[in-house]
């Protein structure tokens, strides 16, 4: 990775403060959307430009955002890599000033997989609420069910299930989050929770030596399908189901994520490949 280095000889590190963040091209919001950042996550801050910054994601993935969306860390401090924390398994995840649903409205709204600083949590039988520290120092509070302490690499047979959560997302260009994902998101997003972390856009997954090619005839639920008008032209990709269907992120028809069938003329005329990641 090709990082921008401070004076100091270390990389300028930062945490997102805001739920997701869109990162652009260049550094306007005039320009197109590239991929996102989630709050929480840390990034690594190549270049400032004004009321911008050129960061670069933990997948490798250069772009551009308001500075006021980050907070800088800080000489070796880091935001939910120890300690205590709680990563949200809801699709939106509530976070309250005070620790009820009533009294307050949500400060903000979490996507799927933002993990946070855990602060307290209430004994069961005293409630449900969690406290958490925000990346930029806040305290809030959440429900015990939006979240899980400790994340295991999904079996593909539960990533299939998972799959299905997403059902009816918008289709977001760019997008990484359940506020709406991306085809490549959305694959990335899977293959993580099954532990493995590949590349970020549809070619350079297809490309990427930690997957196996697959023929047509030889599809497993888990499989990652690619689109497009030749191998070196890939512009989408889907989750395998079985049974001939696919589960993706896609503008066509219905600008959802949606199951559709691989043997549909449309997609059967773009297919290219297909992929295993390898155990």
């Amino acid at each position: 990775m090709a990082l921008l280095m401070m004076a100091s000889g270390a990389a300028e590190r930062a945490v997102v403060v805001e739920p997701v963040v869109n990162m652009h091209s260049k550094p306007s919001a005039e320009t197109d959307v590239v991929s996102q950042a989630r709050l929480g996550s840390t990034v690594v801050v190549e270049e400032k430009q004004g009321e911008w910054a050129r960061i670069r994601t933990s997948d490798d993935y250069p772009g551009w955002i308001r500075l006021v969306a980050i907070r800088s860390l800080a000489g070796s401090e880091t935001y939910a890599q120890s300690g205590r924390t709680a990563t949200t398994v809801s699709l939106r995840t509530h976070l309250y000033p005070v620790a009820s649903v009533t009294r307050r409205a949500p400060l903000m709204t979490a996507p799927f997989e933002t993990r946070l600083e855990v602060v307290e949590e209430r004994p069961e039988e005293s409630g449900r609420w969690i406290s958490v520290r925000l990346p930029d120092g806040r305290i809030v509070w959440l429900q015990r069910g939006d979240v899980e302490f400790e994340t295991k690499p999904a079996s593909i047979a539960e990533l299939v299930e998972l799959s299905k959560r997403f059902l009816g997302l918008p289709y977001t260009w760019g997008g990484t989050s359940s506020f709406g994902y991306d085809c490549s998101g959305f694959i990335q997003m899977l293959c993580r929770r099954g532990g493995v972390v590949i590349p970020r856009d549809a070619q350079p997954q297809a490309d990427w030596s930690g997957m196996t090619k697959v023929d047509k005839a030889d599809l497993q639920p888990g499989d990652l399908l690619y689109f497009g008008a030749s191998l070196v032209k890939i512009t989408h990709t889907g989750f395998y189901l079985g049974n001939g269907e696919f589960i993706h992120s896609t503008t066509n028809q219905h600008p959802v994520l949606q199951v559709s069938r691989l043997a549909d003329e449309h997609w059967a005329n773009l297919f290219v490949a297909a992929r295993r990641w390898k155990k």
